[in-house]
């Protein structure tokens, strides 16, 4: 296993520049979530010259599987962009107007072609098969995931664990941070609707008044947080968006708030939704207001398995050395994928791609945003590796 994977290792160094135009490609020609079709038919470019059958469960993204036997791990990259305008000014930055890969799905997708190309040259000393997942519209809800899970993506071969990972710029390129456990946290979108009666700002007396009610929700929203919640379960409430009234002189009827919802705790999660719901109609009721709330549900909270990170993490210290591996703070991200390791083992790293010589980091879905292109090649390697590993492992 080991002689294999420095192999593997050793093969995708050779195709380095290959994997590099996969990415400036990529980055050239984003597209939006549902509609990655130039992508989706560039992944079967790339498959075909390299005589890797795949087929289709959405109108975009690809699978294929590689390798034969009863065994069967996944590999997963996420691959499309943000409705964001590039500010890079890098050669080849994007052609799409209002469209750019500012969360690094290019880098994603390009490295788990390189893994793929170089898997198939390998092909017959895989002790089982890898199922690799091109997968569509992590940045849009419902998510890709949810909807390849629901047609069949984890069954035919079924994957007995699933890997996949990200970049993270705040990390030097070449090392990696990973952790067991709860990393991610769920997202859901909140848009409130509070109407009232409208009235002049010098009559205030004879209507009610949905600024003052928007005011009070918002901080009773946030202190009712921290008052039912146990101390302990992490928990993120923030109002992103408030519009109403047109003038100063007149006090509006209706006023249209939107935030977030965040934690690592599902259970306590959907406690808090029937909350955010009661209470807010009850604070609007002091002002004579009425409140309406929709709540969006989001990605559940992305939880790594422990003994699938293990393996993982042994993988990678044969790529890059234990001295450049650390731990993985968890945030208030959220990820599509986290739905994959709601049916089987998974494990989610984040991969360094801050250039040693850069002194200025752009963080994911900044308009500026740069990872460093070496980072392809370890990315790639990781990826691989972690499949090879995982099936000796199991076998």
């Amino acid at each position: 296993m080991n002689q294999l994977i420095q192999s593997i290792k050793s093969k995708i160094n050779e195709i380095k520049s290959e994997i590099i135009n996969f990415q400036h490609f990529l980055h050239q020609y984003p597209e939006l979530s549902f509609k990655e079709y130039k992508t989706t038919e560039f992944i079967k470019e790339i498959l075909n010259k390299n005589e890797i059958e795949y087929y289709s469960l959405m109108d975009t993204g690809v699978i294929c599987n590689i390798g034969s036997g009863e065994n069967c791990v996944a590999l997963r990259a996420d691959i499309d962009a943000l409705p964001i305008q590039e500010e890079t000014q890098l050669p080849f930055a994007s052609l799409n107007s209002g469209i750019m890969h500012a969360c690094g799905h290019d880098f994603h997708t390009s490295m788990l072609l390189g893994s793929a190309i170089v898997l198939k040259t390998f092909e017959k000393d895989i002790p089982g098969i890898i199922k690799l997942i091109y997968q569509p519209a992590e940045e849009k809800l419902p998510g890709g995931a949810k909807i390849l899970i629901e047609k069949g993506v984890l069954e035919n071969p079924k994957p007995s664990a699933i890997f996949a990972q990200h970049i993270y710029p705040e990390l030097q390129t070449g090392q990696i941070a990973v952790s067991n456990g709860t990393i991610l946290s769920s997202a859901d979108e909140l848009y409130w609707k509070i109407s009232g009666k409208g009235t002049h700002a010098a009559q205030p007396h004879l209507g009610s008044n949905v600024i003052l009610a928007q005011a009070q929700l918002i901080t009773t929203a946030m202190n009712l947080i921290n008052k039912y919640k146990d101390p302990l379960t992490n928990t993120l409430l923030s109002i992103t968006s408030v519009h109403g009234g047109t003038a100063t002189n007149i006090i509006p009827e209706e006023i249209k708030l939107m935030g977030t919802l965040r934690s690592f705790d599902d259970n306590w999660r959907y406690e808090c939704h029937q909350l955010l719901i009661k209470k807010s109609s009850e604070i609007c009721g002091l002002y004579d207001c009425s409140s309406e709330l929709e709540i969006i549900r989001g990605y559940p909270p992305l939880i790594n398995d422990t003994k699938a990170t293990d393996i993982f993490s042994k993988s990678a210290e044969s790529i890059i050395g234990k001295e450049n591996m650390q731990n993985f703070k968890p945030k208030m991200w959220a990820e599509d994928f986290a739905y994959y390791s709601q049916h089987i083992p998974a494990c989610f790293w984040f991969l360094g791609v801050k250039s040693p010589k850069s002194t200025l980091t752009h963080s994911l879905h900044n308009p500026k945003l740069c990872p460093d292109e070496n980072a392809l090649i370890i990315g790639s390697q990781l990826l691989a590796a972690s499949a090879i590993e995982y099936l000796f492992s199991t076998k």
